[in-house]
Order: C-alpha cells, then structure tokens, then sequence
C-alpha cells in the first residue's frame, strides 16, 4: 500500500480506502472479515456513506482494537434513524443518527465529520439555515469531529462549499465517464471539473475519490458509455493521476473484493495504461494534458506529466508549484523538441510547444 499526506490535516492516508455502500448485502461475518482485511492489507481510510447502519456494526466488530490507526469519514446528512440510508437535513434527525453511528462503530469521535451530498446551493443553504454546519462546527470545537469534509458531484456548488475555509478533505466523483459527460452525476463541464481539482492541491484540501468506476458502469462494454470496458486498475490510476486525489474509496463486499483492489500494486505498467480514455474526449478535452505520462520515456528524461501538473498549478497561484518545479532534475528547459512525446499523446497535446511555453513562464 501507498499512502498520500493532506496537507491540511498532516494525516497519512491510504491511497486505496474502502466505501461501504454494498457491505449490508454480505453476510455479517464476512463483511467483518472484509473490513478487517482491508486494514491487514494497509487500507486505513473508511468512508461510512453506507447503505445500511449495519455497516457500521461491522467496522465497529472489526476495528474497535485499532480504532486510532484508521480514519472514517461520518457524514452529516446521512440518516440511519430506522436502519437503512436515508437523506435528510433536519438537525434533529442528523443528532439523532450521528449517535446511532458511534454507537454501532464503538467510538467516541469522527476523524472527518462530513457535509453531506452537497449537489444544489439550496441543500447548501439549509444544510446552514437549520443548523447543521453550526453543530458539526461545535463538534469539532469539541474534539468529536477531528478534521471537516464535504461531499458533493456538483463543481459550482463544491466551490462555494470551499469558499468558507472550513474545509479539509472533498469527496468528488471521479471518472473517465463523468468527466467527460456521461452519466448521472456527470456535473460540470470538463474545465471546470479540473480547475476544482487544481484548486484542491493549491490549497492542500485532499479528495477522496467516490464512485471511480462509475457505479460499475465502465467496468462492462455493454454498459461503458464509451462502447469498451475499462479495468478497476486503470480508473485507479486515472483518478490517483487528478491533482488533490489522497485516496479511492470504492465499494467493497467481500474479502476477494479487498485483494482485487489491493491487486493494483502488483500490475504491470500496460495495465495501468488508460490512454485508450483519449479516444473518447470530447473535443473541449483534447489538447490538455491529464498528466498521465503515456508520453514517456522521453530521450531527455523529462517527468513531462509533473512538469504540466506543476505548470497548471503555479498558473493558478500556488507558489510552492514553482518551487517543486525548479526542484526537478530535469525541466522544460531541458527539452529537445525531438517530437516523440506529441506522436504519442492520446490526448493530442502539442507538448513541444507547451514545453516552450512552460520553460518561459518559469525562466528556466
């Protein structure tokens, strides 16, 4: 397992976490075993989004002894007053289910205590005006809730989220699908997905990525938007590639689930290799760089992928990009305009020119 730090929160996070949405559809030993297993394989970062409070029973079974060596996120909005998942934004309801949680997880405190399923600036709106941000706020005062996070598929409504500074860690959707407009929660054009993501690393807020197969819909040809399936490993390393991404947290059932995703590591370079999504960008797409790095090896070795990321970034006014920048051994610079990293781009990046482009911004 690899691990990713946010930067606001100091927290050591596995870039693979686990989501609980399915786990109330496996047997409740197994499920125990699963959530146990996920931590024996490095997995630390648990989101309780679930579909069932029985979810929490389990982790609560499998992980009271290790309880200060993994991280949930608790979300405020989800209501499991009568069991099963329900929405809600009553502050009465919201009290009353966050204890429920606790209680079934065997703990007194929430590492990221969550704003819900923000899609609308009207959920945002009464999310404040009955309360609820004021109490998960008082929580935190208290210590219960350690770090704060937000929810949400929709840009323009995570943006104003961001806007109040309370945030540390942002749960997005993301995939080749949704950002490139297929799907149901396919909000937000493909610019402004990236500038949100771009804004995530700029200003340390990790993301945690929900939904990174697309509720499973890439995963089959029949029901890929694009007419071709994609594998769980390269939507993992297409979402691990998005600035801000920490770590995935995609729904597990079973023990095998856990190894099949644990499995990423121990895949060769090609299988990780989603170039293949190039070939369904929508026009506004192409001529971005995604920082995939299917360009490389360049004959200069240059980390041509970091180079735009940091590039994007220092646009955008993060001054440590410049800095990370000038640290590389290799820059823009350094180029030769050989051309072998444009005949391989999926994306059809002139990265020649943007080289030229890069080594001037930065004067080096």
């Amino acid at each position: 397992m690899k691990y990713r730090i946010n930067a606001r929160t100091g927290d050591r996070i596995s870039e693979i976490g686990m989501g609980t949405a399915y786990l109330h559809e496996t047997e409740t030993a197994e499920a125990v075993r699963a959530a146990r297993h996920a931590f024996e394989k490095g997995i630390n970062y648990f989101d309780l989004a679930a579909s069932d409070v029985k979810a929490h029973q389990c982790f609560g079974e499998a992980l009271r002894d290790v309880r200060h060596d993994v991280m949930y996120q608790i979300h405020f909005g989800a209501d499991y007053s009568h069991g099963a998942y329900g929405w809600s934004l009553s502050l009465d309801n919201i009290k009353h289910s966050i204890a429920i949680q606790l209680d079934a997880l065997k703990t007194d405190y929430i590492d990221y205590g969550f704003i819900h399923c923000q899609d609308k600036i009207s959920d945002w709106k009464l999310f404040q005006k009955n309360g609820v941000l004021d109490y998960l706020l008082e929580l935190k005062k208290q210590g219960i809730v350690r770090h704060i996070g937000m929810g949400s598929h929709t840009p323009s409504v995570a943006e104003e989220i961001l806007d109040t500074g309370v945030v540390d860690m942002m749960m997005f959707s993301i995939n080749p699908a949704y950002d490139y407009q297929h799907g149901d929660f396919a909000f937000g054009e493909v610019e402004e997905r990236e500038q949100l993501f771009r804004r995530c690393e700029k200003e340390g807020i990790g993301i945690s990525v929900m939904k990174p197969f697309s509720g499973g819909q890439l995963l089959d040809a029949k029901t890929s938007p694009f007419g071709e399936a994609l594998t769980i490993y390269q939507c993992i390393r297409y979402a691990l590639d998005k600035p801000g991404v920490l770590t995935l947290v995609p729904g597990v059932r079973t023990v095998s689930d856990v190894d099949r995703l644990a499995a990423y590591y121990d895949q060769p370079d090609e299988a990780l290799d989603y170039s293949i999504v190039g070939t369904f960008a929508p026009p506004q797409a192409r001529g971005r760089c995604v920082y995939c790095n299917h360009c490389e090896p360049c004959p200069m070795g240059l980390d041509i992928g970091t180079i735009n990321k940091f590039y994007d970034l220092a646009k955008i006014g993060d001054e440590m990009a410049k800095e990370h920048y000038l640290a590389l051994d290799k820059t823009a610079s350094d180029c030769i305009q050989c051309g072998h990293c444009n005949s391989r781009c999926p994306f059809r990046v002139d990265q020649m020119a943007r080289m030229n482009e890069i080594a001037s911004y930065f004067g080096k």
